[in-house]
């Protein structure tokens, strides 16, 4: 695949880029930086030296007196380094540098007790590829199949590289870092999450299905997150009016790694999988959107006890959405009655619902747009598409 320009922008300051595995964050930094000083810890022999001192990177530095900018690439390996980079940053002098150090979560580091620079870099993450991104080549009934990750996307056997993908992580992330005692329950885990995937997160079912105790799942769902393997989304109850049920919503960070893990036969209807894949999609493609844009935003989701929900409400200081998702081309007016009572609720917001039909239509005052046409026109620092 062609270089594709990416819609994150890197923050002028030092900073932490954090994302799953295949989301491009090596191939965009060598692209965007390629004077940088470049510290591989992949590398075998980079690994063990810096392993054993890392105030070698102070000489490495040194060395490069005309470089603006130091990368250290899975920073997770040596987490040493973080104090030899405080170092450096206390006391640099006249020499400004640039530090850029990624990784595969931010909690990981900070559950090893490590200080994340006391703050002196920001955190930021590169996510799975938007819509926007891809331009031309995105093929919206492509990305419900094989989702959104550039691993994947630039693989000439996609299907092969995402069935690989979780067991990837199972051998190079969770064994190897000793994260779970027993790998086995995990995999079990993570096909019974899947069931779970755009859905109300109940871990006493999941515990029930993989054959654990709640506690065990409670624990493993952490590790996903830990991971940016997965996320859950919270109520939106601000100012509820009505009774609003508790439990959250549980997604996987890719619907292609979603379809890789669900279980499929006679009781797993194509439908069913089909509409966890196309909230999903729009799921991906809001966290993305929110997280490369300016303003303080947060993404939820709003369902009553009685049953009426809302599967995203946007939420920010000028930003209110309430975003409902149908697979079906065709939409009438009982698909958007939860909208309409969320808006009773909260006038303020403006409601959409994203459908699989290829025309724009305007029910009961709320306006329904084909979702693949509201993916394609998400960009970040851009209203939203809903007008």
């Amino acid at each position: 695949m062609e270089l594709i320009l990416r819609l994150f922008k890197a923050p002028k300051e030092s900073f932490f880029l954090f994302g799953p595995r295949g989301t491009g964050k090596s191939t965009w930094l060598r692209e965007t930086f390629p004077d940088a000083i470049y510290v591989d810890l992949l590398d075998q022999e980079a690994f063990r030296t810096f392993l054993a001192r890392p105030e070698r990177l102070g000489e490495v530095i040194a060395g490069s007196p005309k470089a603006k900018t130091v990368i250290v690439d899975e920073i997770q390996k040596v987490p040493g380094l973080l104090d030899e980079v405080h170092r450096l940053m206390e006391t640099q002098g006249t020499r400004e540098l640039q530090f850029i150090l990624t990784g595969s979560s931010a909690r990981k580091l900070e559950r090893g007790g490590t200080d994340l620079l006391a703050g002196r870099a920001v955190l930021k993450n590169l996510h799975p590829f938007l819509a926007a991104e891809l331009g031309k080549r995105f093929d919206f009934a492509r990305g419900l199949e094989i989702g959104m990750l550039p691993l994947v996307l630039d693989s000439a056997e996609p299907a092969q590289t995402l069935k690989s993908y979780a067991a990837l992580y199972l051998r190079e992330e969770v064994q190897a870092e000793g994260l779970v005692r027993n790998v086995g329950n995990f995999a079990r885990f993570l096909e019974a999450m899947s069931l779970s995937h755009a859905s109300l997160l109940n871990t006493s079912e999941v515990a029930r299905e993989c054959q654990v105790n709640r506690k065990t799942v409670e624990g493993f769902i952490e590790v996903l997150e830990d991971l940016l393997l997965g996320f859950r989304l919270q109520v939106f109850s601000k100012r509820a009016q009505r009774q609003l049920v508790q439990h959250p919503k549980f997604y996987y960070v890719d619907t292609g790694v979603f379809r890789s893990l669900r279980p499929k036969g006679p009781l797993d209807s194509p439908e069913e999988i089909g509409g966890a894949c196309m909230e999903g999609l729009v799921a991906q493609h809001l966290r993305a959107w929110i997280a490369y844009s300016n303003g303080d935003r947060s993404l939820h989701f709003w369902r009553t006890k009685a049953g009426l929900e809302v599967d995203f409400v946007v939420y920010g200081q000028d930003t209110f959405l309430a975003i409902e998702v149908k697979r079906s081309r065709t939409v009438s007016s009982k698909d958007v009655r939860p909208l309409l009572a969320f808006r009773e609720d909260y006038p303020q917001a403006k409601a959409c619902l994203l459908y699989g039909g290829k025309e724009r239509l305007k029910i009961n005052g709320v306006l329904c747009v084909p979702c693949e046409e509201f993916l394609r026109n998400l960009v970040p620092d851009a209203p939203a598409p809903m007008e």
